[in-house]
């Protein structure tokens, strides 16, 4: 009983802290995702409470992150593209791909693949994350200045036409279903379109709108009209709220600064009846599980986004499990990485039935929980339970919050996303690559590939490139390094010490050919060259593998080859000091006995120069 109200005190502190330093964000990134402030609360909600009660880092407090949440609107955007801009038709689809998410994030603790997580290369993370900054730092110019395409009648009436054919287009399917267009057809769609409502032709129009000035690149396409069209009272909201985020902190940073700019800024804005532009409208009541998910489910609907499910779920559990490491290193413990990844899915499966964005372990809000005395699980469930009972009482309140104060709280989001570190490193880095008289660096490479394509592109895209870069890259480096101090070269062998007496009579008639190091794909064409290199008058060729203690499947073909080449020229090979590995690889592919048989192997120099001596020698003198 002791135990279980051990350090209740500093996990309920903890816990209500963390909470409330969560708050604005998850209505931030509740807008910003595309499905409103609820799913950005009701995502903090779960995944905080049942990662914390399920997951192997008993510090960490969780919830959506900014990572999540950018990967999370590019689901979002094209399932709503998908259904025509109507919301409410693609949100099933939408929340199964998150709800997939979290049951592959299970599956990743199940099959223990969370020690394997720290393997992804740095470039490829720190990319990423610097793409998930200037995201959202060039996503959210758009709020913070007040200008929301959908809303310009001027911009909106370019796309009338194009709606107009997308209507047009629907009823053309509505009439011939899965059979061919015919005249009459066509003719009776071409009558029913007068009737169609201006209405709803201008709706069109404004998905059309929004659509086009989404993303990155939809955002500076649409900037210079923005800037024309700048609403003042606005940017003053966005501008007020960063200045109070980043000077806050100087002050003391025992209170969260990002909450004192939410409050400040939106009581200023509502005290004083200013003309802003509010977010979304925030329902009331308990939340309610999303059951369309499961009946209306539709596997079409979400199979282009499964690799996007995969991405998802990688990126949190990378985010998790990084944050875990900051947790371990400030409290002096040890997470289980494959049970907070269960635990991370389960809080992910949860929140998606219940309608909200996915998320990841938070690295702030476990560091707020640490430092106010959180130690246990509990606190965690309880920053869960401290932000739905915000959420039940002052859900109407925060229905009054002014879009431009969270659009400033995601831009200090973007600002310190963005992975400084790794760019101020990329001018002291070691040039090793040469592209003519240009000269890089490998990992500045794969992080500035990552880092545009994720931002200008495709983030699931970007990253799958970037890890085969890095992989390909690293391939290259270790065949380099290893080639280097692997002497399989085709030039003249210096004798080894059991070597120097060799017979004279014998030097003509044999040659000896030494494998230091691994043979791999790295020095498979080196290995080829040897052929070249044997005088016409020798007959045996000693192959000596003493050294060798691996071959790859490109270096046991290259072998091979060799063993083929060298037997049509009736030469004879004799293999010395064959070690496990290598035999095991040549006897699979049946070089062993094939083309050499086993008499023809020996344990030791000695062995082989005793048969030399014999058998072979004799047996070609006899001939």
């Amino acid at each position: 009983m002791k135990h279980l109200f051990s350090n209740l005190k500093g996990d309920a502190f903890g816990g209500l802290t963390s909470g409330i330093v969560a708050l604005p964000l998850a209505l931030a990134f509740g807008v910003s995702s595309g499905l409103g402030p609820t799913a950005g609360i009701f995502g903090a909600v779960f995944i905080s409470f049942f990662a914390s009660l399920f997951g192997g880092t008993n510090t960490q407090i969780s919830g959506p992150t900014a990572p999540m949440t950018a990967v999370s609107m590019v689901v979002i955007a094209g399932i709503v593209a998908a259904n025509k801009g109507d919301l409410s038709k693609a949100l099933p689809a939408i929340l199964t791909v998150f709800l997939l998410a979290g049951l592959m994030q299970v599956a990743f603790g199940l099959v223990g693949l969370g020690k394997y997580i720290r393997f992804i290369p740095y470039p490829v993370v720190s990319g990423f994350m610097t793409a998930i900054g200037l995201i959202i730092l060039i996503t959210q110019i758009l709020p913070s200045v007040g200008y929301y395409p959908k809303e310009d009648k001027q911009f909106v009436e370019q796309f009338v036409p194009q709606a107009k054919a997308l209507i047009l287009e629907t009823l053309l399917e509505e009439e011939t279903g899965d059979d061919l267009l015919v005249v009459d057809n066509l003719k009776q769609a071409a009558q029913r379109f007068p009737n169609i409502t201006e209405q709803a032709i201008y709706t069109e129009s404004k998905t059309l709108a929004s659509k086009s000035s989404s993303g990155t690149l939809g955002t500076l396409k649409i900037l210079p009209r923005a800037l024309k069209n700048v609403n003042w009272l606005e940017l003053i909201l966005a501008l007020g709220t960063i200045c109070i985020i980043y000077g806050f902190k100087k002050l003391t940073k025992a209170v969260p600064s990002t909450l004192v700019a939410l409050v400040f800024m939106s009581a200023i804005a509502y005290g004083l009846n200013l003309n802003y532009i509010p977010i979304e409208k925030i329902p009331g009541g308990i939340p309610i599980p999303k059951w369309e998910i499961f009946t209306a489910f539709n596997f079409k609907a979400i199979s282009p986004y499964i690799l996007t499910a995969l991405t998802l779920a990688l990126l949190g559990a990378i985010d998790s499990l990084l944050t875990s490491v900051v947790a371990d290193n400030m409290t002096k413990t040890k997470h289980s990485p494959n049970k907070e990844l269960i635990g991370q899915g389960i809080g992910n499966s949860i929140a998606a039935i219940f309608g909200g964005i996915p998320g990841a372990g938070a690295t702030i809000r476990t560091v707020v929980n640490i430092k106010s005395g959180g130690k246990t699980r509990r606190s965690g469930m309880i920053a869960g339970i401290v932000l739905l009972i915000i959420f039940l009482g002052l859900s109407s309140i925060a229905s009054k919050i002014p879009a431009a104060v969270l659009a400033g709280i995601l831009i200090t989001v973007g600002i310190g996303v963005i992975d400084y570190k790794g760019l101020k490193a990329i001018s002291s880095l070691p040039k090793d690559l040469g592209f003519g008289p240009l000269k890089l660096n490998s990992e500045v490479i794969i992080m500035i590939t990552v880092l545009l394509l994720s931002t200008f592109w495709n983030l699931v895209y970007a990253v799958g490139i970037g890890l085969v870069m890095a992989s390909l890259l690293f391939m290259k480096k270790i065949g380099d390094l290893t080639g280097s101090q692997s002497n399989v070269k085709a030039l003249k062998e210096e004798a080894w010490t059991d070597e120097i007496n060799f017979p004279t009579d014998l030097k003509e008639k044999v040659f000896i050919k030494h494998i230091e190091g691994p043979l791999f794909f790295g020095s498979t064409s080196s290995f080829q060259q040897i052929i070249n290199q044997i005088p016409a008058t020798a007959t045996q060729i000693i192959i000596r593998m003493d050294k060798m203690r691996y071959i790859d499947q490109s270096g046991l073909y290259a072998l091979e080859d060799v063993m083929i080449d060298l037997k049509k020229s009736n030469k004879h090979v004799l293999l010395v000091g064959v070690l496990k590995q290598p035999r095991y690889m040549m006897e699979r592919i049946d070089i062993i006995p094939d083309l050499i048989p086993n008499n023809h192997i020996f344990n030791n120099f000695q062995d082989c120069l005793h048969w030399l001596n014999t058998t072979a020698i004799n047996t070609t003198k006899a001939s």
